[in-house]
């Protein structure tokens, strides 16, 4: 590995062991055997290497769901969207603990994003090619098929699920849904949207 690349492991085990904002440019370069001065020839910026690196662990953990991967084997047995919807939620729960540092560092990007703007920027531009995995990955179809209107859409209410499902089981695993309970609870919200729809009164 060259210089750049072995700051991109090292900025992400710097940022898995410590979060962003304790995550210093020496601590990097000490994780990484390298430099200062590297830092800024191959990215510009500690910030940058860090937005970089965390992006990158976000797309290492997508990969754990790929066409190939036991995982993503085991998903394409659903016989339903629905069905789909609750074992993306079971293996993703299950990944949970080992999975919790990165998890972690998410909430601290939404709580500090005032105190990190750079990294806020990077972030906020990166997001909607995940959320563009998303619904790839719930829908269980190629990326190259989600156009913009998908990805605006329901590629952010899964984010915001993600996110604020995550976030309950790093607070209290014991009260945290499970994917069955996420399933049941899209099965209800679809039958009172039902009931709504014939129920519904001409409109004027």
């Amino acid at each position: 590995m060259g210089h750049r690349e072995d700051l991109l492991q090292g900025a992400k085990r710097c940022l898995l062991e410590k979060g962003f904002a304790r995550t210093s440019a020496r601590d990097i370069v000490a994780a990484s055997g390298t430099n200062l001065a590297s830092i800024g020839y191959h990215y510009g910026s500690k910030d940058a290497l860090l937005v970089e690196a965390y992006v990158q662990a976000m797309q290492e953990w997508g990969d754990e769901f790929q066409p190939g991967t036991a995982i993503g084997a085991d998903l394409e047995s659903a016989s339903s969207t629905i069905e789909r919807f609750e074992m993306v939620w079971n293996r993703i729960i299950e990944l949970f603990p080992t999975r919790k540092p990165l998890w972690a560092l998410s909430v601290e990007v939404a709580v500090h994003a005032e105190d990190l703007p750079q990294m806020r920027e990077g972030l906020s531009k990166a997001q909607p090619f995940g959320w563009s995995a998303l619904v790839a990955l719930f829908h269980g179809v190629d990326e190259s098929e989600v156009d913009e209107q998908m990805t605006g859409t329901l590629g952010r209410f899964y984010a915001a699920l993600l996110n604020g499902v995550m976030s309950l089981w790093l607070f209290s695993p014991d009260t945290a849904p499970s994917g069955r309970d996420l399933a049941e609870a899209m099965r209800a919200i679809l039958v009172l949207h039902q009931g709504a729809t014939v129920g519904a009164g001409p409109t004027v």
